[in-house]
């Protein structure tokens, strides 16, 4: 039996977790109520506003604490973050990546900055993320194990590695997939992009991975205006990171002396100085996110057709976007929604178009996608700034 719900029981539900009298309700926007002037205003005091300054090391100390890795290096932005991820995991041009389909554009360009191809494989409904079993039983069928690596047995390329994705802050079952990656000899890299203060099991998402990329555009949890960094448990592997993403360049009092190919992928100290401010506001941005979470949960819990979806099992998510699930028979009327509740000015979006659909990757091998797609079609995004829960300014 089909169940349709009505627009006006929707936004009606909307309408009682937010704030009455504003003219308009973004997706996500920043707070800064901490000491973001204070610190941008001694970098420009000083004069430290580019690539160095004592900002940038505390930033990485800080998040490297934060997330409990051994190494954090901070860079201009996500996309960056991650084309390094891939680079130092040894992924070579005609290699093949493992990716959700269901996943922001950054995830196939870095791929594609290597020179590598995308490969789009299916997400699962109780993570957002990607289907771990569904992926071996594919991976069974279509590859081949040899001395160096996994190969795609209908390409003929090399599988080097994965790129699960975060999906909107809720953490993917990471215990199957690594699973998955040691019996195919496949490398796990974490786009952590969108999950700064979610947690697998205890751990903090970022850590399960040979290395991981989050990001601070101005939408996340926390932003540094634009911003990203790489995480690794691997030394050497964040020295690396370091090296290569200041240009590669030798240390000299004079000299300009470079020795391999480098990114000039650094953070400005001015931006790092904003992170800096707001992850000292984490755990009170969190506390809000997550209190506003449970309001929209309780809004939408006795409405037919349409659902808060909540984190997963073994997981603590950041909600960095809340997100409303419809079901099946009601995802006709998912455009419908989207045009009542941004006319009265509360911003809701779909998810990403799935990567597949994109002319420049539209032949790239893919595997069954039928729940992508159906998510694709179900999907909403609602207001979820911090300031929209308790405990903040303006809330």
């Amino acid at each position: 039996m089909n169940i349709n719900f009505s627009t006006q029981t929707v936004l009606s539900a909307l309408q009682s977790v937010l704030p009455s009298g504003n003219t308009f309700l973004p997706l996500h926007e920043p707070n800064f109520g901490g000491n973001e002037w204070t610190y941008v205003k001694e970098c420009l005091d000083t004069g430290w506003v580019s690539s160095v300054g004592k900002f940038v090391d505390r930033f990485e100390e800080d998040l490297a604490s934060y997330t409990g890795v051994k190494r954090a290096v901070a860079v201009v932005n996500g996309t960056a973050a991650l084309h390094i991820c891939l680079l130092l995991a040894g992924v070579k041009a005609h290699d093949e990546v493992l990716m959700p389909v269901l996943t922001f554009i950054a995830t196939g360009n870095a791929v594609s900055y290597c020179g590598a191809v995308p490969h789009f494989i299916d997400s699962e409904e109780a993570t957002l993320g990607v289907d771990s079993l569904k992926l071996a039983e594919y991976l069974d069928t279509v590859t081949e194990k040899r001395a160096d690596g996994c190969y795609n047995r209908l390409t003929g390329r090399r599988i080097k590695a994965i790129v699960p994705m975060h999906t909107f802050g809720h953490p993917v079952d990471l215990d199957p997939l690594l699973e998955v990656c040691q019996s195919f000899n496949i490398t796990l890299i974490e786009d952590a992009a969108e999950s700064l203060g979610s947690s697998y099991k205890g751990r903090h998402t970022g850590q399960w991975g040979l290395l991981s990329a989050l990001s601070f555009n101005g939408n996340k949890t926390i932003t540094t205006g634009g911003g990203g960094a790489i995480l690794t448990n691997d030394d050497e592997l964040g020295r690396l990171a370091k090296h290569i993403t200041t240009t590669a360049k030798v240390p000299h009092r004079w000299e300009f002396n470079h020795d391999m190919i480098g990114y000039n992928y650094r953070m400005p100290n001015i931006n790092a100085a904003l992170g800096c401010a707001q992850l000292e506001q984490l755990p009170g941005f969190l506390k809000a996110k997550r209190a506003l979470a449970e309001r929209y949960r309780q809004a939408f819990t006795d409405i037919p057709g349409i659902r808060f979806y909540s984190e997963p099992a073994n997981s603590q998510s950041n909600y960095w976007l809340n997100t409303l699930l419809l079901d099946e028979e009601c995802a006709v009327q998912r455009d419908a929604l989207l045009a009542a509740t941004n006319d009265v000015g509360i911003m809701t979006r779909p998810t990403w178009t799935l990567m597949h659909k994109l002319p420049m990757f539209s032949c790239c091998p893919r595997m069954d996608l039928c729940v992508a797609e159906s998510l694709e079609r179900r999907l909403l995004n609602i207001p979820s700034s911090a300031m929209l829960g308790t405990g903040l300014p303006n809330a």
